[in-house]
C-alpha cells in the first residue's frame, strides 16, 4: 500500500475541533499521550453537552431506545466514541440501570415490550459501550451468552436470525458485534472470551470475503450507502467504519481491504480532508458537523486508517 503523509495543515485544522477530536488526533496520529484532554471531554464541548441533556430519570431522550437518535442507547454509543473518561459516574449509572431493567428472558438487552427475541445488533452496541465504561462482568454474562447463540454458519451475525430466520449474515449487524467483542477483550473481560474471539475472527473473514462492500457471489456493490462516509454511524455499516474497526482491532493488512482503501483515497479533498457526505435521518441532540462540508470525524478516521496500514 502506498505511503500516506499527514499534512501539517490538516493536523492543525483537526486540532481546532472539539476536545474529543483533539484527544484522538494526539493519541492516534501524533502518538502523544494527552490524558488532560481526555478529562476535559466531560467538562467542555460535545461531551459536556451530551451530559447536560441527561434527564432526572437517568435517561437521555424518552427511554433506553426511544427516540432515535436521542435515546440513552445511541447517546451512550456517541459518548463512548468521543472517548470520554470511562469513570464518568452519570454514564455508569445509566448503564447499570439498563443492564438491570432491560434484560429479556433470552439474556439479551431488549427494549421491545412486544417482541421477546432480543436484537443481537443492539446487544453488540451495548457490549461495546458497557465494556468501555467497565460494567461489572456479572451483568454482561447473559448478554455474552445470548450473543454467542446468534453466530451464523457463514461466520457473521444478523439481527433477523432469531426473528425471521435470516440465512445470510448482515454487514450492519456484524460490524456492531465486532466492535463490542473487541471492546470486551480490551477491557480485560474473560467470560467465554475464547468463543467470542473465534466469532471475531469468523466475522472479520465474513467482511473481508465481501471486500468490505461487494457481493461474494457477483462481485457487485451490495449497497451504494456502504460507500458514503457518514458519522455518527449509528447501527449502519459503511466502509470507513469497517476500516476504522480493523485498525482499532489491529487486524493485519489483507489485500481484500484495498478496494475500499482506493475508494477512501478517491474521496479525499485537495486539502487532504474528507467531507461529511451524508447523515442518517432522525432526531438528534445537536449537530456536530454539516453534511457536504469537510468533516473532522471522517478526516480523523480516514487518516488513522491510512497511517496504521501504511506500516504494512
Amino acid at each position: 500500500m502506498q505511503s500516506i503523509k499527514t499534512n501539517n495543515e490538516t493536523i492543525s485544522w483537526l486540532l481546532q475541533g472539539d476536545v474529543s477530536i483533539q484527544y484522538q488526533v494526539y493519541r492516534d496520529l501524533l502518538k502523544i499521550k494527552r490524558d488532560d484532554l481526555r478529562q476535559r471531554i466531560q467538562t467542555g464541548g460535545w461531551g459536556a453537552e451530551y451530559l447536560s441533556l441527561r434527564k432526572s430519570n437517568r435517561h437521555w431522550g424518552e427511554a433506553f431506545y426511544h427516540p432515535k437518535w436521542t435515546s440513552s442507547h445511541y447517546t451512550l454509543l456517541d459518548l463512548r466514541n468521543l472517548c470520554i473518561s470511562a469513570d464518568c459516574l452519570p454514564i455508569k449509572e445509566t448503564i447499570e440501570m439498563i443492564a438491570r431493567e432491560e434484560k429479556e428472558q433470552d439474556g439479551g438487552i431488549n427494549p421491545a415490550r412486544t417482541i421477546k427475541n432480543s436484537d443481537v445488533c443492539i446487544n453488540g452496541m451495548f457490549l461495546n459501550y458497557a465494556s468501555y465504561f467497565k460494567t461489572d462482568e456479572e451483568k454482561l454474562k447473559s448478554v455474552v451468552d445470548f450473543i454467542l447463540t446468534q453466530k451464523m454458519k457463514d461466520g457473521g451475525f444478523n439481527c433477523m436470525l432469531n426473528r425471521s430466520g435470516a440465512k445470510h449474515s448482515s454487514l450492519h449487524t456484524t460490524i456492531s458485534m465486532l466492535e463490542g467483542i473487541t471492546e470486551y477483550e480490551y477491557n480485560g473481560y474473560t467470560y467465554r472470551l475464547k468463543e467470542l474471539k473465534e466469532a471475531q475472527q469468523s466475522s472479520i473473514e465474513f467482511i473481508l470475503a465481501h471486500q468490505l462492500f461487494k457481493s461474494d457471489k457477483t462481485g457487485k456493490i451490495i449497497r451504494n450507502d456502504f460507500l458514503r462516509l457518514t458519522y455518527p454511524s449509528r447501527w449502519r455499516y459503511d466502509i470507513l467504519r469497517a476500516l476504522d474497526y480493523f485498525q482499532y482491532s489491529k487486524t493485519p493488512w489483507d489485500e481484500r481491504m484495498q478496494p475500499a482503501i482506493d475508494i477512501i483515497l478517491g474521496k479525499r479533498n485537495k486539502d487532504l480532508t474528507w467531507n461529511m457526505q451524508a447523515k442518517h435521518p432522525g432526531q438528534i441532540h445537536f449537530e456536530m458537523e454539516k453534511a457536504g462540508k469537510p468533516g473532522r470525524w471522517n478526516t480523523l478516521r480516514a487518516l488513522r486508517v491510512l497511517k496504521y496500514y501504511e506500516k504494512g
